[in-house]
Formats: C-alpha cells, structure tokens, sequence
C-alpha cells in the first residue's frame, strides 16, 4: 500500500491506536467511524493508494462547509488530542482481493508505529443464532487477548464474544494460513458449497484483517453488532458509543461545539436529512 501524506501533516507517535471500518450489511462500520472523526475534529493526513480498493471520488465529507476537498477510497485521519487514528474506507474491495488487501493494511499500519487497531463491523441480523429482546443493542466482539477470541476487559463492558469463532475451525484456519503466507487458494475462502454458520463469519471482511493484524503481532480488536438493511444511523451511533467505552473516554470527549451529542458529518445530511436525538451519554 503507498500513501501521499498531506502538505504540512505527519503520522504521530503519539495516536497508536487505530480504528478502521470493515465493511458489511448496512455500512454501519463506516458510519460510525464517520461519526468518531467528525466528533474528534481529526485531521486527514493521508491519502492511500491500495489497488485492491475500488476508486471513488467525491466532495469533502467532514465540512463544515462543502469547499470542494475531494474525499477519496482510502484515507487516514488523526487526532492528536484523543490520541488516535482512523481510516476511513469509502468503496469495497475487488472480489478475490480480501485476503491481499487485509495484509496490506496490517503491514502498512505497522509500518507508521500503530500497535492497536480497532475494526468495525455489522453482521446480517439474518444470521443470528439467538435473538436477543431486548431493546438495547447487543454489543459483540473478538479480541487478539486470547486465542479462542476472548477479553476479560470488553466482558467487563457487558459485550458477549462471537461465539461463531473459532480458530480450528477450516475455514477460520484456512484464511489464518493465508494471511501467514501459507500456499492456499483465496477461492478455498470464499468457496460457498456446503457453507456452515462459522464459513459465514470466516468470510467477511472483519475476519480477514483481524486475522491479518494478529498475524503481524499487532493488538487487534473487533467490534460488531447484529443490523439489518435500511437506515443504519442508530446502530452506528451506538457502535460509536461502543468505542468511546472501549477507549475509556468519557463523554466530554466527544462532544462537539459546547453540546452533549454526536457531530455528525456534513456527507451525512444530504443523504440522511436531519441525524436522530441520539445524545452522547
């Protein structure tokens, strides 16, 4: 993966933690990362070039005002003062690439001295096992902690893991193999004959660069919950709200213009029209 670093900006040491999107049902991964560099006022400090990315251009998607900054497929964000970096991904990955694009992000961000990456990620609520009645949204994760996936610090949030994963299982094995270097077929991945519930997970795009991240001997840690297709905005604000308790930031944090609530992007208005009341506590 190359990159161009914008005139006048740099990586920071000091943002070591990276939260980046994975993209699924609904695109709430990418909205809520939206909503945290919006929030956090960070800085874009990179463009990157990945060819396994499909290319898009369009208008600055941060404001305040549409001045005309393109925003394209990949880019990096920082802010210093919250101590973390984002990239936000705006178009999928060609179809057999997920694998080779998932090592090129996890080289890359060892590269620029990141050393915990955050994913996010939904999942087809289809796919559930057990539906879960309450009104809350069920926070889901995996963690590099332990290798069947497990955390003691997200159980403590109230988060239950992925019990769909499970690193002996083919497929979970097969794309770990990959991800090694280990002489497979990425069709072996995504072959979907006699697919099982594990094949599902195993094949989604969060699998790949969790995989790949702890591969590199990077901390990585996903965060996922269950949506369906439609309007996603209340999932990204809670999966949003979601990292801001994995980071240990309180509110004030976030809060933007003197106010307790989300900021949301510019991008979103012409798209989604006024955002919900969904306040930051």
């Amino acid at each position: 993966m190359e990159f161009a670093v914008v005139e006048g900006e740099s990586f920071s040491p000091s943002c070591s933690t990276l939260i980046m999107p994975a993209l699924s049902i609904g695109n709430v991964g990418q909205l809520a990362v939206d909503l945290l560099i919006s929030s956090a006022r960070a800085r874009r400090v990179a463009y990157l070039d990945e060819p396994s990315v499909l290319p898009c251009a369009g208008n600055d998607a941060f404001g305040p005002d549409a001045v005309g900054d393109l925003a394209l497929a990949l880019e990096a964000y920082e802010s210093t003062s919250h101590r973390l970096a984002f990239i936000q991904q705006r178009s999928p990955v060609i179809t057999g690439m997920m694998v080779s694009f998932a090592k090129n992000v996890a080289d890359f961000m060892r590269s620029i001295g990141k050393n915990h990456i955050v994913i996010l990620s939904s999942l087809d609520s289809g796919k559930r096992r057990v539906i879960d009645a309450s009104s809350d949204m069920q926070v889901y994760y995996l963690s590099s902690c332990n290798e069947d996936g497990s955390d003691p610090e997200y159980e403590k949030l109230g988060w239950k893991k992925l019990e769909e994963y499970d690193p002996s299982h083919k497929r979970w094995s097969c794309l770990t193999g990959l991800v090694e270097g280990d002489v497979f077929s990425e069709d072996m991945v995504g072959d979907t004959d006699e697919m099982t519930i594990n094949d599902y997970y195993a094949s989604l795009p969060f699998a790949a660069l969790f995989s790949a991240c702890k591969a590199k001997g990077l901390k990585v840690s996903c965060v996922l919950c269950y949506c369906s297709e439609g309007d996603n905005m209340p999932e990204s604000f809670q999966l949003a709200e979601a990292v801001r308790k994995l980071l240990g930031h309180g509110p004030e944090k976030f809060h933007g213009n003197g106010s307790n609530e989300w900021t949301v992007p510019l991008s979103w208005k012409s798209v989604y029209g006024p955002p919900p009341d969904m306040s930051i506590f």
